[in-house]
């Protein structure tokens, strides 16, 4: 990702057609609240279905909190809307299938057997099981502490993955160790 999106960066201010073809600049979405920014792989993405499942289970918080959402997704108009629709979402779905955010970000994405014990609860007393809270923060740092990708900004990964070496990148590493075979 370009250098600039960081935290205290300025986010550019997009102009992108929302569900309805209307477009939408995200200053004028955000106004003067917080901006909840999502910018989604596509509704091919269970990962996808479930984040935007939870930000919807959860809209009438954020709504009352004045705070807003928009999602910025790569798919096609009737795709977007079929997306937006199937998860309950009551945001605008701007529409970049050309990935004019993504390539203008430089966001370069990488996709996804050993059993390691990292937390116990006990599950005796209801209290004692973790809520899905717990288990998201638990899962962070898990999945920090595994995955030498976590941070794409970690100095080197950019370089390995330009010369070829996807051997730090989650499910990369075994695809090209696999089509080198063949």
């Amino acid at each position: 990702m370009r250098a600039d999106i960081a935290p205290g960066g300025i986010f550019p201010d997009y102009e992108l057609p929302d569900q309805e073809s209307v477009p939408r600049r995200l200053s004028e979405i955000q106004g003067d609240d917080p901006l909840i920014l999502t910018l989604a792989r596509g509704h091919y993405c269970p990962k996808e279905h479930q984040q935007h499942l939870e930000l919807a289970a959860n809209y009438p918080k954020i709504n009352v909190s004045y705070t807003k959402i928009a999602t910025i997704s790569t798919d096609t108009h009737h795709t977007s809307q079929e997306f937006r629709n199937s998860v309950g979402a009551q945001w605008p779905f701007l529409e970049d299938p050309g990935r004019i955010v993504q390539k203008d970000l430089d966001i370069q994405e990488y996709t996804d057997p050993e059993l390691v014990i990292h937390s116990i609860y006990n599950g005796y007393w209801f209290w004692g099981r973790p809520s899905f809270a717990d288990l998201w923060r638990d899962l962070r740092e898990v999945t920090r502490e595994i995955r030498p990708d976590w941070d794409l900004a970690t100095p080197g990964l950019r370089e390995a993955w330009d010369s070829g070496d996807l051997s730090a990148f989650h499910g990369w590493g075994k695809r090209a160790a696999a089509k080198a075979e063949t």
